[in-house]
């Protein structure tokens, strides 16, 4: 069995690592840490592992060597203890943001700040398999990806890989997203009373995870509009954007054809009939699929593609864990089969 800890277990994306790493077949969880925490079983913080495991939370300062260490802390942490970390695993999965932009001046720009350990940004790769397989399987160290940028990313996919949109011209992304992408601890405009049945866009432009699309996509002129609706796990994004002269229907549908056999977690959704014909993160809660979907008016080229994922799964936890399985050899969809619920 292959020894995995998690450093930060007792947030929303350390629960979902505990998740899955408890029904994964190669593995063996050593020890899950939390300052705040220490000393109480999991199961007391993430309910739905009860009779799951009897492993309590540990000291971050009593960390025991292991084969894989997932770091699921608040961005800024990871950084600073890179070095130490290192010395105790060979192979490392980062969740926050720390290592995500390979641009030290990219990080500074959309962060604010000088980077901790820019030595290391070369060092990892990005943690999307649909665009990094082959470097992740390679390497020992793989960054988290953001929530919003995945889905982002991932809508945007089929259309930069076969050329088929102008890079130079604008793209704007609306982001609709579930309460969870703000964490475990959460703040007043998470406060049940204000967060339940909004409609409120808190970000029109400016969101940090932009900077991972202009990284991934290679496009100069994007934009994320951030809106929070009632849901708790989820995220649609719906990107416009003006396809080249003389792209038709059937190019698209060729491309995200080719996109969704490559990838054992993109599925096509464009349905003439039923309820759910267009992407839609509902009924993906608790699963690492992303399901795309697009329309296109040929009359004037504006195309909308969209992209639906859990935020919590394939915008953080599930990926981790699909990396995991890359760097260890193992089938990419190990672990990780679970199908969604409906109706739920």
């Amino acid at each position: 069995m292959t020894t995995v800890s998690i450093i930060g277990g007792s947030g929303y994306g350390g629960g979902e690592l505990l998740r899955l790493l408890l029904s994964h077949p190669n593995v063996e969880i050593k020890q899950v840490t939390s300052r705040s925490r220490m000393g109480e079983y999991v199961y007391q913080t993430h309910p739905n592992l009860r009779k799951r495991t009897q492993l309590k939370f540990s000291d971050p300062s009593q960390l025991e060597p292991v084969d894989i260490l997932f770091l699921a802390q608040p961005h800024g942490q990871a950084q600073h203890n890179i070095e130490r970390y290192a010395k105790l695993a060979a192979k490392i999965i980062d969740l926050a943001a720390d290592f995500r932009l390979r641009d030290q001046s990219l990080y500074e720009k959309w962060y604010g700040e000088k980077h901790a350990a820019p030595e290391w940004l070369s060092k990892f790769v990005y943690g999307l398999p649909e665009l990094h397989r082959a470097e992740i399987a390679s390497t020992n160290y793989v960054s988290g990806v953001g929530c919003n940028a995945t889905a982002s990313n991932l809508a945007l996919l089929p259309l930069v890989k076969a050329d088929l949109i102008d890079l130079e011209s604008s793209i704007i992304i609306e982001l609709k997203v579930g309460s969870s992408e703000g964490g475990a601890e959460g703040n007043s405009a998470s406060h049940h009373p204000e967060r339940a049945s909004v409609i409120r866009t808190f970000s029109s432009f400016g969101h940090r995870h932009t900077a991972e699309v202009i990284q991934e996509m290679g496009v100069k002129d994007v934009s994320l509009t951030m809106t929070a609706v009632d849901l708790v796990r989820g995220v649609l994004a719906t990107a416009h954007a003006k396809v080249k002269p003389g792209i038709t229907t059937k190019d698209l549908w060729k491309a995200y054809r080719a996109v969704a056999n490559e990838n054992p977690f993109i599925r096509i959704v464009k349905e003439q009939r039923g309820i759910y014909r267009v992407p839609e993160p509902k009924i993906l809660a608790g699963s690492n699929y992303a399901d795309l979907g697009f329309e296109l008016d040929e009359s004037n080229g504006h195309i909308v593609s969209m992209c639906a994922i859990d935020n919590l799964m394939k915008g953080a936890s599930g990926s981790a864990v699909q990396c995991m399985n890359l760097m260890m050899g193992w089938d990419e969809t190990l672990g990780l089969e679970f199908s969604g619920l409906h109706p739920i």
